[in-house]
């Protein structure tokens, strides 16, 4: 449920401001204001704190972050860790910069050039396994090649399907070299057709101009292996991958070393630059006169004290906690801080996709925790579905165990999984009527309805909109309990009005019916005289109409019967078609195949109706939203 928020002011000494936000940051409690909202134009006594510091932490931040990732990760050492938090957290922002900068400081360089040295090796490796293919593809072609003085070899790789270029480029090698030249093609595997072509190296710049503007992927080998024969220059690939590689190995392990003596150092020091860096961003929200500083804002009373003691403990009478007096009228302005209990919060997470309660307002969540599940079992009601359905949350709850949106969704389906088995003993359904084809369970007997779904459609729709009108009318007391908070007269005459008209509809319908004495068709009659005029007053001539949107509203909960008609119907077909199958085994596989579909509509379909009636029927009553969530200054992810 929504929690009462207190608006709170901290005053204290400038010198303490980095330390009381830093006990404000670790308590994570307070939901900050920003003070420069109460600060008048040329106003000389508060002003807004500049934040400079912000671009210094925010740079470390990066040279930490960049040294980490270049360093080789290694396990964790928690009490090591602590030991240096503990004597590193208290220091100032000033403080903390320089022992940042120092600690970088000559290893930063080291590690920069042992990593860049270890790059340029990396792309070595990668231009030496290049040049050892394509030689070891075009080798086979080496004793055909001419060996020439002045002359140059460059080899061109070509797609097969495009093998009639090279008729293209010999043509233009004869303009280029004035017939200077030697070109010998082969293929070196099913894809590609090795070019290696010799010219005279006075018409270079030429040839090479012309294969670039061709844009064919000519390969060029480097001047060292120019003019020897192919399987030296393999030779010679080999020894400096060794070479290369050896050189690597040493890197890593100087890496190694630096990571395993300053690792621990740099993750705690990393971990407290970007808590200040947060605490930071918000320091323009704070003001300051010429010895103090002010922060605002809003705290849940129940965890008012606990930061009252947190301060004092760290700070005794040199910082002081005011609560401010807020008008009723500007209470809106609160965040809304919902404090519900662990099976409410999946619901809680539903309602925050739609928007957020105002401060005023009653929180649906609790509500739907108990409605929800109720709407989701009547539809789908059956034991058998109801496990596997509850087998299947599990299931996902364990393998996305990280996934928060997909917990909440699961969890909500773990809790309509229950109502389902229960309201599936009662309707006597186990894969619709397979559990009463072999004895094992009948439908139950209550209030003189035997509650087979096919032989009691009519009851179950009566159940249905009474459910309806249930429903809607809490909505509606819940509205005339919003517009009490609000002191709206005309909402409540409006919400008082919209239940008595209701009521009146229904007294005449079911006097009408015979249902009950006609003697009440008058007194329904009367309440609807009655309701008008308040609806009248509450909402205007329009809110008449929304007399018969209400009424829409409550047969919209037909579909509580609808839906679960549908699925108990398809069930029923698998059953009958599996079992008029002559092949056991066939049977088993249709009716199987059929029941799986039944149970994956069911995760879906009656979830969305049960949300729909939550959402547009119910919560139309007395929700409106427009809220600012509770976001209290804190580290990301502490609770």
């Amino acid at each position: 449920m929504l929690q009462r928020m207190n608006k709170i002011q901290v005053i204290g000494p400038k010198t303490d401001l980095s330390s009381v936000v830093d006990v404000l940051y670790h308590t994570g409690t307070l939901h900050l204001e920003d003070v420069s909202k109460s600060i008048a134009p040329g106003d000389t006594i508060l002003k807004k704190i500049d934040v400079s510091k912000a671009s210094e932490i925010s740079g470390l931040l990066v040279r930490m972050g960049g040294l980490l990732l270049s360093l080789p990760k290694v396990p964790d050492e928690p009490e090591k860790q602590k030991r240096f938090f503990d004597e590193v957290r208290k220091a100032t922002p000033d403080e903390l910069t320089t022992l940042s900068t120092a600690t970088l400081g000559g290893l930063e360089e080291t590690v920069k050039d042992l990593s860049g040295r270890k790059a340029d090796l990396v792309f070595t490796l990668s231009t030496l396994a290049k040049y050892e293919d394509i030689i070891g593809k075009i080798q086979p072609l080496e004793n055909q090649l001419p060996v020439l003085e002045g002359f140059e070899v460059t080899v061109i790789l070509i797609q097969r399907e495009f093998r009639e270029v090279v008729d293209v480029i010999r043509n233009i090698f004869v303009d280029i070299t004035h017939n200077q030249f030697e070109l010998i093609s082969a293929d070196v595997d099913q894809a590609t057709i090795a070019v290696v072509a010799v010219f005279n190296k006075k018409y270079s710049e030429q040839v090479h101009s012309f294969l670039f503007s061709q844009n064919v992927n000519e390969i060029r080998l480097p001047p060292e292996y120019m003019g020897k024969p192919f399987r030296e220059i393999l030779t010679s690939i080999a020894e400096r991958r060794k070479k290369a590689l050896d050189e690597m190995k040493g890197i890593d392990e100087k890496l190694g070393q630096l990571s395993a003596e300053w690792y621990q150092q740099l993750t705690v020091l990393r971990r407290i630059l970007e808590d200040r860096n947060e605490e930071i961003r918000v320091f323009s929200k704070f003001g300051q006169t010429d010895y103090t500083f002010v922060i605002i804002g809003w705290i849940p009373r129940k965890f008012l004290n606990r930061t009252k003691e947190a301060l004092e403990k760290t700070f005794g009478k040199r910082v002081l906690v005011h609560e401010l007096e807020v008008a009723q009228d500007k209470m809106n302005e609160a965040p809304t801080f919902y404090d519900n209990p662990w099976f409410v919060k999946p619901f809680e997470f539903l309602m925050g996709l739609i928007g957020t309660s105002s401060y005023k307002e009653i929180d649906p969540s609790p509500i739907m925790f108990i409605f929800f599940p109720i709407f989701f079992g009547l539809m789908v009601g059956d034991i058998a579905y109801g496990i596997i359905i509850l087998a299947i949350a599990l299931f996902i709850k364990r393998r996305y165990q990280k996934e928060l949106w997909l917990q909440h969704l699961m969890n909500i389906l773990v809790m309509c999984s229950i109502p389902t088995i229960i309201f599936g003993y009662l309707y006597g359904e186990f894969f619709g009527n397979f559990g009463e084809m072999m004895g094992w369970i009948e439908p139950v007997e209550f209030l003189g309805i035997t509650w087979n779904r096919i032989d009691a459609m009519i009851p179950f729709l009566i159940l249905a909109i009474s459910i309806g009108v249930f429903h809607v009318f809490l909505g509606l007391s819940l509205g005339i309990i919003n517009a009490i908070t609000e002191r709206s007269k005309k909402h409540v005459c409006e919400k008082c009005g919209m239940i008595l008209a209701i009521t009146g509809l229904i007294v005449v319908l079911v006097s009408v019916a015979g249902m009950i004495s006609e003697v009440f068709t008058s007194i329904g009659v009367v309440m609807l005289l009655i309701a008008f005029p308040l609806i009248i007053y509450g909402g205007g001539f329009f809110g008449a109409f929304e007399v018969m949107s209400t009424v829409g509203n409550i047969l919209s909960y037909a579909r509580i019967m609808a839906i679960g008609m549908a699925s108990v119907v398809l069930a029923l077909v698998a059953n009958e078609l599996g079992g008029s199958m002559d092949v056991l085994l066939v049977g088993i596989l249709i009716a199987a195949m059929l029941h799986i579909l039944n149970i994956a509509l069911a995760m879906f379909s009656p979830f969305l109706h049960s949300l729909r009636l939550h959402l547009v029927e119910f919560d139309s009553k007395f929700y409106k939203g427009g809220g600012r969530i509770y976001t209290p200054f804190k580290k990301e992810g502490e609770g």
